[in-house]
């Protein structure tokens, strides 16, 4: 009798191997690309590193501790700069929980159509959850013609919770700070564009 040979539990083993090492390469893969997206989420949810979080309206109850906030308006240079003047309101005082319209100006001093967008920021960073934004320019990129300018509007307002904090006590101005840079659909805009 002839014995029937062994299967090759060596090349199974390999073949296992590399096909367990390929998944986690491109799992780690999917996750840097995912990395980005995950954190800017992260940080609209919790105010994380200065985000403010977004609001669908002010509460109905208002407290009574004033703040004054701060705003702070900036335009991105390098090669690739916008080409805009930038500019806010110095401060206002809220009462917390009262809701807030303000207006930051932009002007596009360029020879071109040219479209930004807006990052932001609230500092102190620990002032970020208790910062609430109901309407912003900065949730949608915005496009000036050469020499056209217009009001962006940002309604906010400081939740009421932010005087049961006790690490909050010591919080009394805010800044809400916006940069502008060139948007990444700005060459399909060129190309848009009649000459």
């Amino acid at each position: 009798m002839s014995a029937e040979p062994a299967p090759n539990n060596a090349a199974q083993q390999r073949r296992a191997t590399g096909l367990a090492v390929a998944g986690i390469g491109l799992g780690m893969l999917a996750l840097a690309f995912a990395a980005v997206p995950l954190y800017r989420l992260f940080c609209q949810i919790t105010g994380f590193g200065g985000t403010p979080l977004v609001a669908t309206a002010a509460p109905a109850q208002l407290g009574t501790r004033q703040v004054t906030v701060r705003f702070d308006a900036n335009v991105m240079g390098g090669p690739q700069a916008l080409g805009w003047r930038f500019q806010a309101p110095s401060s206002v005082k809220v009462t917390t929980g009262e809701e807030h319209l303000i207006f930051f100006t932009a002007a596009n001093r360029g020879a071109e159509a040219s479209t930004g967008t807006a990052t932001f920021n609230v500092t102190p960073l620990k002032a970020a959850p208790y910062f609430q934004k109901i309407a912003c320019f900065c949730f949608t990129e915005q496009t000036l013609a050469p020499g056209e300018s217009m009001s962006m509007p940002v309604s906010f307002f400081v939740d009421p919770a932010i005087e049961n904090d006790i690490n909050m006590r010591d919080v009394t101005t805010i800044t809400l700070s916006y940069s502008l840079y060139r948007a990444a659909d700005q060459a399909k805009l060129a190309a848009a564009t009649p000459n």
